[in-house]
């Protein structure tokens, strides 16, 4: 139960008395911080321990995001009832389908399932069933959804969150580390008994269940046709040469990056990429004068980085990128819908409308509601007929769940019909 306290106010007459919550900070794991299970036979031991354990199991895992290329896992973390706590090292232990195959049937509890699920793939380990704490916050409107503020808001603990952003490759972990990942999973199970209540009161079960079902069963994100373009700043380049410049830097950075496992921001800065593409430096001593190439690391490597210009501005002009962006099968920016189909523009605004309606009065995010995309492409080119039904079948063959076309698709029809 959630522990509160009397606030100590002034103007008591003027206003009743309010209470607010106090928040216990979770200092330790309840069983000690165990050791890094990193040995064959270490995780025999853990696999039996889970096997035999009750309950679903909670999982995290870790990552060296901004520091190592790519987003591999470098610690997987558990819980479950009589079992305890285990840290496992993927790196040593590459391979954990042997302990996926012991959970077979068992719910997995994750906080944002998204970013971890990919990563625990690529370690054997495949969940039959999913908890996802952070889309069970969305689906009940809570205010903040982060890990911390639902353990806060579900038990009234307080979670640290200061290693979140550390270097999970390092070896060995530290023990503050270590200690931190252990009370990532000490509550988590709690903490989805709590949520799982508050759907059922809401109505909302159903709703989770379907949406934690699509998070388990997401195919791999396709690659994007030309990744180069989400460059920070990229806004700031105007004519196609100097695009070509951004996107010849872009894929030498990613090869050095992928050769060496580092992040590619470390290896050279998007604000670097930029201001190499708007100044077009013809030498090595022109490139190193610029401020963002100013640092060690960057200034070693500028030869590599000239030679990537050079490219790009030996190009032929029919070699050059587009300004527009790659072709895409979908509807163009909304922005200038106005412009070339104000009965589209129309059809967008009141199905935003509808949408903002029912997020407010089922408070759910909008984007939890309906994905942006799918409904700009249904405003765009509506299915014929544009009826319930079509709009339902449109809805499905778009990725929508069940719960989302049962409750837009008739509304949508009606105000598309209107507009």
């Amino acid at each position: 139960m959630k522990a509160e306290a009397s606030r100590d106010t002034t103007g008591a007459d003027e206003r009743p008395d309010v209470t607010e919550p106090v928040v216990v900070p979770l200092l330790e794991p309840a069983d000690g911080v165990p050791a890094v299970v990193a040995t064959p036979a270490a995780l025999e031991a853990t696999i039996a321990a889970f096997a035999a354990g009750t309950g679903p199991v909670a999982v995290d895992a870790e990552r060296a995001s901004g520091y190592r290329y790519g987003q591999r896992t470098y610690l997987v973390q558990l819980r479950r009832e009589d079992a305890g706590t285990a840290l496992i090292d993927p790196i040593a232990l590459p391979d954990l389908s042997a302990l996926s195959d012991a959970l077979v049937g068992v719910e997995w509890v994750l906080h944002a399932a998204s970013q971890d699920l990919p990563g625990l793939a690529e370690q054997g380990m495949h969940p039959s069933r999913v908890f996802d704490t952070e889309l069970a916050a969305r689906l009940l409107g809570m205010e903040r959804v982060g890990l911390a503020a639902v353990v806060a808001d579900t038990l009234g603990l307080g979670l640290a969150k200061e290693h979140s952003a550390v270097d999970w490759s390092t070896r060995p972990l530290p023990a503050e580390w270590l200690r931190y990942a252990a009370l990532d999973v000490e509550v988590l199970v709690e903490v989805r008994q709590v949520l799982a209540e508050r759907l059922a009161v809401s109505g909302k079960a159903e709703w989770a269940r379907q949406e934690f079902e699509a998070v388990r069963t997401a195919p791999p994100a396709a690659p994007r046709a030309e990744p180069w373009r989400r460059v920070s700043g990229l806004h700031n380049v105007r004519d196609r040469r100097r695009l070509a410049v951004v996107r010849e830097l872009y894929a030498t950075r990613d090869r050095n990056a992928r050769e060496r496992d580092i992040s590619p921001g470390r290896v050279l800065p998007d604000a670097a990429i930029v201001a190499a593409a708007q100044a077009l430096p013809r030498t090595v001593g022109q490139l190193v004068a610029l401020p963002p190439f100013a640092g060690k690391g960057t200034r070693r490597r500028a030869a590599l980085w000239q030679s990537a210009i050079d490219r790009a501005v030996a190009l032929p002009d029919d070699e050059l990128p587009s300004a527009r962006g790659p072709a895409t099968d979908g509807p163009p920016p909304a922005r200038v819908w106005a412009d070339r189909d104000p009965a589209a523009a129309r059809r967008l605004a009141a199905a935003r409308a509808l949408v903002a309606d029912l997020s407010l009065e089922h408070t759910v995010p909008v984007e939890n509601l309906v994905q942006p995309d799918l409904l700009r492409r249904l405003c765009w080119s509506p299915p014929r007929p544009a009826d319930e039904a079509g709009i339902a079948a449109a809805m499905t063959a778009g990725g929508a769940r069940a719960w989302q076309v049962e409750l837009l698709a008739g509304r949508l029809a009606t105000e598309l019909a209107d507009s």
